[in-house]
């Protein structure tokens, strides 16, 4: 074991300096980035295909000359919008809002530092080029960076290394998601745990060694991170092993074993310096985003039941002329705060009797189907009453489908989390329906998808949820 520690040691010095000196040459390059996009925009506004005949009162030098102002101000900014953060496990699409975030405030104080020194004939369009140039610029630069990094970590280069003190589920999951991203340039040298025999294996990562073996190893700075994964029933050595490694100085990190039980996103509150975290944050509960939410439902539901109102018609006198019964069918429902209610829907069964009707949901095939039935049930159709319940309040244009009490009351003993999806209004589309969950599927996977909805809730998620049911949510397979 001396010798791996000993050439983990190597590379993690040679993985420092290099860090140092990449480092040091994205702020360059980033310099670099923002000064060529500054000239190339005064090219394009005085010279280009934007030429303005009407130069102004200054000349190309002192057009230029900004530069000595505007190239360390976007450094400035690039750092305060955390673009310089380590960005090994970090999406694309974080340091893109980034990009956005730090050239628009950099966009508007050009334009405020004009005004206040009183630069009236200085070209606000060779600003709004800037502002487009850069953004464009920088935006391929970040993109470049990102994937050529990802690159070359999933070839084994630049890569850290890791050792997990504990073993646990969070030990194994953090383990699982390291080999499935290759592009993290992580490496998991070992795993140290009091009650799992020393060699056992988990997805090629061997636990070495007893956890008191953690000052032998750290004694040697030969490791660049350390993930403290112990299990609930080891919590009581978190405060020794925390200050040992702190000790060290070799970065550590905290992975709680009780995913199970506190979502991705927690949601905490500081209550006089005692930090406490809430099981659930459902971002509905606020107000404000509640009342915006049921803004876009009114103003949606009002809007489709005007345009299809015509449709609607011809559909109510196709199921009237194609088997005898009511056109709308109402069934009790459970909503939000565990509310009971009635959702409308287009008959699409033969009339039956409600300890019939009551018995299970409807499977492939189902005789109580009717024919014209079965294609409005495919298409979706017959949920188009819907907006009738919306429009009331019952219901939300996107939330997770309501199910009848008597399931309710199964599915809240046999599946942990169910009545999560309770503490929002049910939707006429969800997240779950998106991904295929509807119908005769997996309620346990539907449940997933609900309270990830519930959990990472947003405007603009909701939207992209309608735009996905165009494609994806009015004809399923699993929709009988």
């Amino acid at each position: 074991m001396p010798s791996v520690w000993v050439a983990i040691g190597i590379k993690r010095d040679m993985i420092k300096d290099n860090q140092k000196y990449f480092n040091r040459l994205h702020v360059l390059l980033d310099a670099v980035v923002v000064a060529a996009a500054y000239f190339l925009s005064w090219y394009l506004k005085f010279e280009g295909p934007f030429k303005d005949e009407g130069v102004g009162a200054y000349t190309m030098e002192f057009y230029l000359s900004a530069l000595y102002f505007v190239v360390p101000g976007y450094i400035v900014l690039f750092y305060l919008s955390r673009m310089y953060a380590p960005q090994r496990t970090r999406r694309i699409e974080n340091q893109l809002t980034q990009i956005f975030a730090a050239n628009t405030i950099g966009a508007l104080a050009f334009l405020v530092a004009i005004a206040a020194f009183k630069y009236s004939d200085f070209s606000r369009g060779l600003v709004l080029i800037f502002y487009i140039t850069n953004m464009i610029m920088i935006t391929v630069e970040k993109v470049f960076i990102h994937w050529s990094l990802r690159h070359f970590r999933s070839k084994g280069y630049n890569m850290k290394y890791i050792l997990l003190v504990g073993y646990s589920r969070a030990a194994e999951e953090y383990v699982s998601r390291i080999i499935a991203n290759p592009q993290w340039g992580y490496v998991v040298r070992g795993i140290l745990d009091d009650h799992v025999p020393r060699g056992t294996m988990y997805k090629g990562v061997k636990v070495i060694g007893c956890i008191d073996n953690l000052d032998i190893i750290l004694s040697s700075s030969q490791l660049d991170e350390i993930a403290v994964t112990l299990s609930l029933s080891d919590y009581d050595r978190l405060e020794e092993l925390v200050g040992m490694c702190e000790k060290s100085g070799v970065h550590t990190k905290f992975i709680p074993d009780y995913n199970s039980l506190i979502p991705n996103k927690p949601y905490t509150e500081d209550l006089n310096g005692l930090p406490v975290i809430n099981i659930r944050y459902v971002p509905l509960s606020n107000t404000i985003n509640a009342l915006a939410k049921r803004f876009v439902d009114i103003v949606f539901s009002l809007l489709g039941i005007i345009v299809l109102s015509p449709f609607l018609l011809i559909v109510a006198i196709i199921i009237k002329c194609s088997s005898k019964g009511p056109v709308i069918f109402k069934q009790e429902r459970v909503g939000l705060h565990n509310k009971h209610f009635y959702m409308y829907k287009f008959r699409t069964m033969y009339v039956q009797a409600e300890c019939e009707e009551q018995k299970a949901w409807t499977t492939k095939d189902d005789p109580r189907v009717t024919k014209v039935g079965k294609f409005f049930r495919k298409t979706s159709i017959d949920e188009f009453p819907q907006l009738f319940n919306i429009l009331k309040g019952d219901m939300s244009i996107v939330g997770p489908r309501p199910e009848r009490p008597q399931f309710v009351e199964k599915f809240r003993e046999e599946i942990p989390r169910y009545m999560i999806k309770h503490q929002v209004r049910p939707g006429l589309t969800g997240w779950a329906q998106v991904n295929g969950f509807r119908g005769d599927s997996s309620i346990r996977k539907r449940i997933d998808c609900d309270i990830y909805y519930i959990e990472n809730w947003s405007m603009a998620f909701d939207f992209k949820i309608m735009f996905l049911t165009i494609f994806r949510g009015f004809i399923n397979e699993n929709a009988y």
